[in-house]
């Protein structure tokens, strides 16, 4: 498998980096993976975290640490572990002690079996109900029904993915909720285990309910690239013609009243709706074809490609002198 990494972003767990560093090394060490690397990423902490860090990598140069000027956020701190992380296989986690380390090389056997990442669903999850589960319940089943993603726990930041899958990321915002359903859409075969999940001992959460209404507005971002970013004229440009076609019916139909028994065509409010239908068709289209002028842009100017190669054959090697046919 060669080197394996591990990823905690931390963000004021000063209490809880030593027990972090200690269960990783038993979890790891006792099972025999190979050689490993923790990747800890100070993310602005206030609390002497970091100075909790500096004593650990002085003890064992496996730990990395990587310190944030200020507080950028779990997706910009995981992504910064991400760059900095140098393994074949990468284990993301938090670093509040919630997620067992002791699960990991349950799911290195699984990745093992041929799959691209192996995500964890927390079992018998020891959070507050109403401010932890039942938000995470809906917003779960909402990810589900929107992105057409099978698995039940979107907001288990213990896995396991093969490096190759993290290079074809970058994660910025808050897209760190969706890492799932990002590494999807480029293909990867996925699959879920159960995993152990333990109260928080030490430190504070960061978790409060305004956290669900930002999930609902990056799952329209998630969706819309995974299924528009290649072509948002599909999009804007049927929402601009279903208006153009609403408003083009308001219109006939205020027509129709004028010369029956209706009101007359200023005084009928389908016709004002009709004329202002067909003015949002148009922005609609407009903004499809800007849409379309920015992905070439995107895509060109940088060389980048809208696929993702999974393996090749014949592909990487010389030209073969003439007559020759390859084994």
């Amino acid at each position: 498998m060669g080197l394996l990494s591990v990823v905690v972003p931390v963000k004021d767990e000063r209490d809880n980096v030593r027990p972090m560093f200690d269960r990783v090394r038993a979890a790891l060490d006792g099972a025999g993976t190979g050689p490993w690397e923790l990747v800890f990423v100070d993310d602005g902490s206030a609390d002497g975290t970091f100075e909790q860090l500096e004593a650990v990598s002085r003890g064992d140069a496996r730990v990395k640490v990587v310190r944030l000027r200020r507080n950028f956020g779990q997706s910009a701190a995981t992504q910064a572990g991400l760059d900095a992380a140098a393994g074949d296989v990468i284990v993301t986690m938090d670093g509040d002690l919630q997620n067992d380390p002791a699960d990991i090389p349950l799911m290195l056997a699984k990745l093992d079996e041929g799959y691209d990442a192996v995500l964890g669903q927390r079992q018998k999850r020891q959070d507050k109900l109403l401010l932890r589960k039942v938000p995470s319940f809906a917003a779960n089943w909402l990810i589900r029904k929107v992105l057409g993603v099978p698995f039940k726990d979107f907001g288990c930041t213990l896995r396991a993915v093969r490096r190759e899958v993290f290079d074809g990321l970058v994660l910025y915002g808050e897209m760190h909720r969706f890492i799932t359903a990002l590494i999807m859409q480029q293909g990867a075969k996925v699959t879920q285990v159960p995993v152990r999940h333990h109260p928080r001992t030490a430190g504070r959460s960061k978790y409060n309910l305004t956290r669900s209404v930002r999930v609902m507005l990056d799952l329209m971002t998630v969706k819309f690239q995974g299924s528009f970013q290649t072509r948002p004229m599909h999009l804007f440009g049927g929402l601009g013609l279903l208006c153009v076609f609403a408003g083009l019916v308001s219109v006939a139909a205020s027509v129709v009243m004028k010369y029956t028994s209706g009101p007359g065509m200023t005084q009928n409010p389908l016709f004002l709706l009709g004329a202002v239908a067909g003015l949002i068709g148009v922005q609609f289209v407009s903004l499809g074809l800007m849409g379309e002028v920015l992905t070439r842009v995107y895509y060109e100017s940088q060389g980048k490609r809208p696929y993702v190669v999974r393996e090749r054959r014949n592909l990487d090697r010389g030209p073969l002198p003439s007559g020759r046919i390859a084994a």
